[in-house]
């Protein structure tokens, strides 16, 4: 006697009836929707010499580290940096990202970052803002929106 068919298999011989019945949710791509119910969301990767050096800065704009890794002793790493639920991710792997990117931040406190960096907010017809360099060239533009 076969073995009956899962709905909701990921892995299958047959192709499953569409749309899955049983699948509580509907997606155009059910074979690569396998992480129910988690956000989407953008990571931007800054390209850095030394990541504990970059995650060190960074915690002055109050993100923590979330996560370091190394395939093995010695070799680059790629760090999580996590501040509520912005992350960026840090990476000393070459081809990753290219220098001098520019991303764009828009968080709560900026007046307060400006002070904690010695730098001067400025006022945009869409927020209040800063332009920082990190300690590899990269460039970070924070805005906290007009209310």
């Amino acid at each position: 006697m076969p073995a009956p068919m899962l709905r909701c298999a990921f892995l299958s011989l047959a192709p499953p009836p569409w749309p899955p019945p049983a699948c509580p949710r509907r997606s155009a791509h059910p074979w690569r929707d396998n992480i129910r119910g988690m956000d989407e969301v953008v990571i931007p990767i800054l390209r850095v010499a030394d990541a504990r050096v970059a995650a060190a800065w960074y915690a002055r704009l109050g993100f923590t580290t979330e996560s370091e890794h190394r395939f093995a002793p010695g070799l680059p790493a790629f760090v999580t940096v996590a501040r509520d639920s912005v992350r960026l991710f840090l990476s000393e792997h070459m081809g990753d990202a290219r220098p001098d990117t520019l991303i764009y931040l828009r968080l709560r406190d900026v007046d307060a970052i400006a002070v904690e960096f010695g730098a001067q907010a400025e006022d945009a017809p869409w927020a209040r803002e800063i332009e920082l360099r990190d300690p590899d060239g990269n460039r970070l533009r924070i805005g906290t929106p007009h209310a």
